[in-house]
């Protein structure tokens, strides 16, 4: 497969099989062992593409029926773009530490990938006697998606209601739809965190089961919570016997080193559960998520699921974490990060001026731009297609029509003068929407 890295070349092989079935071939695709079988790459390395696949909205997975292409949909309708891009240093790092292990191997050395990353993940998230985790604590899945619907299975949790910070992370939002729950949403106030006014209402007046909230950021907005306003969360939520889902998936984009105030901190720890996953750090070669949480259920929820997951990337991972090599990266990658969205804002302001409203966001991949109410988004998302920024409508983050007037905005390339095109477009876009209205 040359230079390019093994799930892009799945990524572009699953890709045809989509085409095919868009001009009226099999919509079913193939399962994970037999494309690991066909095209000699690891179970994950394919569970890495078609998880990309599924964030685009391009796949659907079925429980005990497979993976199916989802034909007649736009690509590229949830936020995959709102994860940070591949990480290639980070991924041949891990390659380098795979190929070690595999020369341990042929010497009949152990491989215990999952207990030594369950380990390495305890070890990352205690930092007190309050604030301990243990590895027995720690439960992997192959991706965002799945260890949800374990998490709610576990709970007895399907089907009931869950309250959402709203904007919500378009993975967490199809999860809930596809296990069947009621979910409200928490709007954010005009400092970008959760109304605790709508929250406690909610809280008193809804049979709510599960408050899934930020632990510092918010994204796409990409505003840090403050730590006042943690702590009010942690007040109302002490007055309700309901479970804490602290969504930590995007914690490392902070563009400043990441708070040490977390909204676990405020909490009642046995009502406490905590997601995270390694591919926003490391990239789509480790698509694993995992989630902290002290229930026996879920201990025995996941055991049963047995997730089948590659021993030695597991080890090559809970190496990386425990030397700090994962950390050193991150620190880099938030500072070019910084300097990156700091651009694109720069553009917005020089492109389309005083046209739109949006604020320098403190963390995340993308812009939330906020348009007049005379505008409308579908037709700047057709305009900036196959450019160097992605343009996904704010609703697609709320699954009660809230947003409308809202774009969430990722630059993909690295040209600016490719991404000024990009923004011209866009405004063109937006300027014939308002002279139409």
């Amino acid at each position: 497969m040359g230079r390019e890295f093994a799930y892009q070349a799945v990524y572009r092989y699953l890709v045809a099989l989509i085409d095919e079935a868009e001009r009226g071939g099999q919509p079913r695709l193939p399962s994970l062992r037999a494309l690991s079988r066909r095209l000699c790459v690891s179970l994950a390395t394919v569970q890495a593409a078609y998880s990309l696949l599924e964030h685009e909205g391009r796949v659907q997975s079925v429980p005990k029926s497979g993976y199916f292409a989802q034909v007649g949909l736009q690509a590229g309708r949830a936020d995959a773009a709102h994860v940070l891009p591949a990480q290639p240093l980070l991924e041949r790092a891990l390659f380098a530490h795979e190929r070690r292990l595999g020369r341990q191997r042929a010497r009949a050395t152990r491989v215990l990938g999952g207990p030594r990353l369950r380990d390495a993940l305890a070890e990352r998230y205690t930092r007190s006697s309050r604030q301990y985790w243990g590895p027995e604590d720690v439960h992997l899945g192959p991706d965002v998606q799945a260890l949800l619907e374990t998490l709610l299975q576990a709970l007895a949790l399907r089907g009931s209601t869950v309250l959402v910070a709203s904007p919500c992370c378009w993975r967490i939002l199809r999860a809930l739809q596809r296990c069947d729950m009621r979910v409200l949403e928490v709007p954010l106030d005009v400092g970008g965190s959760p109304d605790i006014g709508c929250l406690s209402r909610l809280l008193g007046s809804e049979p709510v089961r599960m408050v899934i909230m930020p632990s510092c950021l918010g994204t796409p907005a990409g505003r840090l919570i403050p730590q006042r306003d943690q702590q009010q969360i942690a007040d109302v939520l002490a007055l309700h016997p309901v479970w804490l889902l602290e969504n930590d998936l995007d914690s490392e984009q902070c563009y400043s080193t990441p708070p040490n105030s977390r909204l676990r901190d405020w909490v009642d720890p046995r009502w406490l559960m905590v997601l995270g996953s390694l591919e926003a750090t490391v990239g789509g070669e480790a698509p694993y998520a995992y989630l902290l949480g002290r229930s026996g259920a879920l201990a025995e929820a996941f055991a049963q699921r047995a997730f089948q997951l590659a021993p030695m990337r597991q080890q090559a991972l809970a190496q990386m974490i425990t030397s700090g090599e994962i950390d050193a990266h991150m620190e880099r990658m938030r500072a070019g990060l910084h300097e990156r969205m700091e651009q694109l804002c720069q553009h917005l302001r020089l492109v389309l001026g005083g046209r739109v409203d949006f604020d320098m966001p403190e963390g995340g991949c993308a812009v939330w731009v906020r348009l007049a109410p005379t505008m409308v988004g579908a037709q700047a998302v057709a305009a900036t297609a196959d450019s160097a920024l992605q343009v996904l409508e704010g609703e697609q983050f709320s699954l009660h029509g809230r947003h409308r007037q809202c774009l969430a905005l990722t630059w993909l390339g690295e040209q600016p003068k490719a991404l000024a095109e990009a923004l011209e477009s866009l405004a063109q876009a937006l300027a014939f929407d308002a002279i139409r209205r």
